[in-house]
């Protein structure tokens, strides 16, 4: 089970979290929040599994209130906002997801699901850097995501959707998602067809991911994917779409 607690410094916000919340299998709100000063001690005091933090509020900032979590105290983070400008900033503190305002159910359902995923590797002790170290020259089937660091290589293989944030991209993997500066042109040069294909003028989807196809009469206008992720298709990449997943279209 999934103990989350939920921080918004608005009643509305907060309840419209926790009615949704009670049709998500797995997870249980343990606690609310209404302010930074509020949540850095509930979290400390509750040891939550997952933190629903908004950025904005009083007090302290969500991201400020995750930055400052001792590591191995911090619970899986989700951020909510009303802004999107806030993303870059957000993945530097590792969140599992980033969700915009308002909140959809099946957007909240995804980070859930993979706050769980994200839990159960972190048990796995030394099994993401035994594979990280392995000597393989995977350079050549990935994107390089800068960091305040320096950066980070994500695997092609890894990546079950992308989608475009004006200037940026989201590359969505099991785990986490990551944001990088680039077109969605440029992007397409990069990325095996065989492994992700264009559905959308802003989406990329990996076809082997794809759980269900929904229809608009006769084309096709979303995939759902394992993880409960809706990728939107363009009318001028249906029947593409349709006959690389076997379709008729």
């Amino acid at each position: 089970m999934l103990r989350t607690i939920l921080v918004d410094d608005e009643p509305l916000a907060l309840e419209r979290l926790a009615v949704f919340f009670k049709d998500i299998e797995g997870a249980e709100v343990v606690g609310t929040a209404r302010d930074g000063k509020e949540a850095a001690e509930a979290i400390a005091r509750l040891k939550p599994d997952l933190a629903i933090l908004d950025i904005q509020m009083p007090e302290q900032n969500g991201l400020r209130v995750a930055a400052t979590l001792p590591e191995e105290e911090r619970p899986e983070v989700v951020f909510v906002t009303a802004f999107e400008q806030y993303a870059p900033d957000a993945f530097e503190v590792d969140a599992a997801d980033y969700l915009l305002k308002p909140v959809r159910f099946d957007r909240l359902w995804q980070a859930v699901e993979r706050a769980k995923r994200r839990k159960y590797l972190r048990t796995m002790a030394g099994r993401a850097e035994a594979l990280a170290a392995e000597p393989e020259s995977r350079h050549e089937d990935g994107l390089w995501v800068p960091t305040r660091a320096g950066a980070l290589f994500v695997p092609i293989e890894t990546i079950d959707w992308v989608e475009a944030q004006r200037d940026y991209v989201m590359l969505h993997t099991a785990t986490r998602s990551h944001i990088v500066r680039i077109s969605m042109r440029a992007l397409e040069e990069k990325l095996d067809p065989k492994a992700l294909i264009r559905v959308h003028r802003s989406a990329f989807a990996r076809p082997s991911g794809v759980v269900e196809v929904q229809r608009l009469g006769k084309t096709i206008n979303a995939l759902v994917l394992g993880d409960g992720a809706i990728v939107q298709v363009g009318p001028n990449y249906s029947k593409a779409v349709a006959e690389r997943l076997g379709l008729p279209a």
